[in-house]
Parts: structure tokens; sequence; C-alpha cells
């Protein structure tokens, strides 16, 4: 077992993590539990759990106790155990290609309710993806969208797996240890350069949680395949899958997003295995039968 850093040097834990190698993984602050102190230089794997019950709501007053963590079946010790709300750094990502003309709408109504329900403390970006992938909205505490997100029109093909990977890219940046990935399409991928499994890993990589709203049309042909893709980048970066039509019930899927990410729970382990690339799985556990917790499903190993 690596040696614990002494709690005196717990104060300066926040500062030092700047120069620590983490996987790509969001900072961890000292000012939450200074006596939750990671050895510095340490390797370390960031897991954001939503605890809910049996009827769906958030689980609150869970302590280190409460929680296990495993990794390809090995126990892991739980180095860092945060619980309190923290600002978080969202993307949303629109698909404004050719097919959303009917639905492009409402999702950037969906949007500004989004963005509306910001603390000053987060920050949100917006994107657009169609035949190309623009930033529409820098990062930003401001709760408004920009006359120019309201302007973008539905045209084009559909590069969604480049958009994903720009928005990991700024996210990686950023200094928050909660980050998603906001994503409302209706199809899959039809031009980006990179694939599908190069943007799940670099999400992984940045610990990206990724929440899918589904706008698919169930007639199109490639409705299937489309939903499945979506699916997948939620469920294993931890995220939420969720199909909607739009109107009201897209909006308060937002506003949903929004109180899950201030409720999670953050917990951290120090990577011990071999830096091979491969995939290393994650298990969240609880002492707690009625709860569940819904954390990512792994992560790849760096790579030397």
């Amino acid at each position: 077992m690596r040696p614990m850093m002494p709690r005196s040097k717990a104060s300066k834990f926040s500062l030092a993590l700047l120069a620590v190698s983490i996987l790509c993984l969001p900072s961890i602050s000292a000012q939450e539990q200074k006596d939750d102190a990671v050895r510095l230089g340490a390797d370390i794997v960031l897991v954001n759990a939503t605890v809910t019950d049996a009827a769906g709501k958030y689980a609150h007053g869970l302590k280190r106790e409460d929680f296990s963590i495993v990794e390809d079946n090995v126990p892991q010790e739980i180095a860092y155990f945060g619980a309190e709300e923290t600002p978080f750094a969202a993307a949303i990502l629109l698909d404004t290609s050719g097919s959303m003309e009917t639905k492009l709408s409402v999702a950037r109504a969906a949007a500004a309710q989004f963005v509306d329900r910001i603390r000053t403390d987060d920050v949100v970006a917006v994107y657009g993806f169609s035949t190309e992938v623009k930033q529409l909205q820098e990062f930003s505490p401001v709760r408004d969208i920009t006359d120019l997100i309201w302007e973008t029109q539905a045209e084009g093909w559909t590069k969604m797996f480049d958009c994903i990977i720009e928005a990991v890219s700024e996210l990686s940046k950023r200094e928050e240890k909660r980050r998603a990935i906001l994503l409302l399409s209706d199809g899959e991928d039809t031009r980006s350069g990179a694939s599908m499994s190069e943007a799940l890993r670099k999400a992984l990589a940045a610990g990206v949680t990724v929440y899918s709203i589904d706008l698919i049309d169930t007639a199109a042909r490639s409705a299937m395949s489309g939903s499945a893709i979506l699916r997948d980048f939620a469920e294993k970066t931890g995220g939420r899958y969720i199909k909607s039509q739009g109107g009201t019930s897209l909006s308060s899927t937002f506003v949903d997003i929004v109180e899950e990410l201030r409720n999670q729970y953050t917990l951290a382990y120090y990577f011990s295995g071999k830096p091979d690339g491969k995939w290393r799985s994650i298990e969240v556990k609880l002492s707690r039968p009625e709860l569940t917790a819904r954390a990512r499903k792994g992560y790849y190993a760096p790579k030397k």
C-alpha cells in the first residue's frame, strides 16, 4: 500500500495537483476534506458516482465506508472521497445536420433551459456539429445562450465523433472535476474522421460523463444503430441515455441533468496496473443494498 501524505501537507494539495499525472482526469482540490490528501506524483483514477434509492431520489449523507471500488475484480483502496456540491463544466453538443430541421428549435430551447439553471461557479459551452464542428459558445458561467445558437440552421452531414473529441479536448483543460457532455442527436455519425472507439477512449481518459439525448426517428433506417451508439457512450461513461421526442420532456430532462451533476459523489484511487493501454473495468459498490450507484464502466490504461 502506498503511503498517504501527512495531514499537515493537505493544504498544499490543490496547487501541487497541477503537476500530478492523473490519466488526464479532473483535478482534486484540497478544500474538500483536507484529511483526504493523495500522494503527490501518483497516478489516480477519478470516479464520479450518482447514487439513488428505489424511488430514483438522490441519496445524501453517505460516507467513505459506504463505498467500495473494484477494478478488474480487484478491490481498490479509496484514496479520496468527496460528497459536497462542487462546480461542474458541461458542453452541450447540438446536432445541426439536415435531418434535425424539425427538431433543432426544441433542442435549442432545452439548451437554454439547462444554461439558465447553472450556478455562478458552473460553466457551460455549446457546440454545433453537421458537416463541420463549431463552438457556438465558449465555456462561461453566463446563464444565457448567444444569438449565434438561435440563428444556427439545420443542414449538412453529421460529424458527431469529431465534435465529441473537440469538446473533450477543451473539457480536459478545465479545473472542474465534474465534467459532462450533453449530446443531442437524431442519427448516427456520417462524416467524422475519427471513429466511435477513439471518441469514447478520449472521453473516458478525460473523466467526461456523457448524457445522450436520443432524438432519432424510430422509423428511420439508421435508428437502431444510431440509438446503440448513443446508448453506448452514456452507459460506458456513467451517464444516462434518454429517448426523447422533444418538447417539455426534453427541457425537463436537461433540468434533471443539472441536478444530477450537483448530487454526485467523487472517489479516487491509485492506478497501479501496467501501462499497456488496455481496458480496465470499474465497479462501484455500496454497503447499503437499497441504494444503487451509477458510474463509468471503466477506462483505458495509459500506454507508454
